[in-house]
């Protein structure tokens, strides 16, 4: 079948720029990475992932941790592996 639809989407530079080179390792194009997401979206009939948002307690963590509040400090990797056995 021959490729006559086009898709336009503003993306942030860093991340276009990641997006391809992690495509370039795997031997895609932008293109040929686009077309094989579509096609696994029609395959499992929605995204081929699972997209969830986070419960309660994981929002609050990651909100204390972007805020750095309630954040335990260790001196050692031993030191918190100690505290954890």
């Amino acid at each position: 079948m021959s490729k006559t639809e086009s898709i336009r989407a503003r993306v942030e530079p860093d991340l276009k720029a990641q997006a391809e080179a992690v495509f370039g390792a795997l031997g895609l194009t932008p293109t040929e990475a686009i077309t094989l997401f579509y096609r696994q979206v029609t395959l499992h009939h929605g995204l081929p992932f699972p997209v969830r948002l986070p419960n309660e307690a994981t929002q609050v963590a990651l909100r204390e941790a972007m805020d750095a509040e309630n954040l335990t400090e260790w001196s050692s990797l031993d030191a918190l592996k100690a505290a954890h056995r």
